[in-house]
């Protein structure tokens, strides 16, 4: 693996702990307001992400090259609305979706075949990821904060993981 290439994936590691973080940081602010469901929804997204960033360093240690830990910013402490908090949301997954491409466009540069397949379940990933936040965004429009708000955080309450 190139140290172009070796540069970018070590960096994906930091972006995928920071939405991991973020997510927590997200998951701290509902618990705080009483919205259990929600805060347990983006617990579990927090986990998920957490899990990819060490499906990366595991690739690299399976290629027989060193991760290098960058530092993680601190995310934000306040979200505002459910609605605007799940904004938030598919716009860090849209960052994040646009990180990955840019890391595939790497390996492929690279002709680092072994890397550009690893790549592809991220790419199928992020188009789940922002499905997600998208389908809570349009019914959070739909609900406009009415009593239905806390039907849906009882719903977001049930995701396993």
């Amino acid at each position: 693996m190139n140290k172009k290439l070796q540069v970018a994936f070590n960096e994906q590691i930091k972006n995928e702990f920071y939405s991991a973080y973020l997510y927590l940081a997200m998951a701290a602010y509902f618990e705080a307001k009483n919205l259990a469901g929600f805060a347990h929804w983006l617990k579990v997204q927090f986990k998920e992400e957490q899990s990819h960033g060490m499906k990366i360093l595991g690739f690299l240690n399976d290629r027989g090259i060193k991760a290098i830990l960058e530092s993680i910013p601190k995310p934000p402490a306040d979200f505002g609305t459910p609605i605007q908090a799940f904004e938030e949301v598919l716009s860090h997954e849209k960052k994040v979706t646009a990180l990955i491409d840019k890391l595939y466009a790497i390996a492929k540069e690279a002709d680092d075949n072994a890397s550009a397949v690893f790549l592809q379940w991220f790419i199928n990933e992020q188009v789940e990821e922002e499905k997600n936040a998208t389908v809570i965004i349009e019914t959070l429009k739909m609900l406009k904060d009415s009593p239905a708000l806390i039907m849906l955080d009882r719903e977001l309450a049930k995701r396993e993981g």
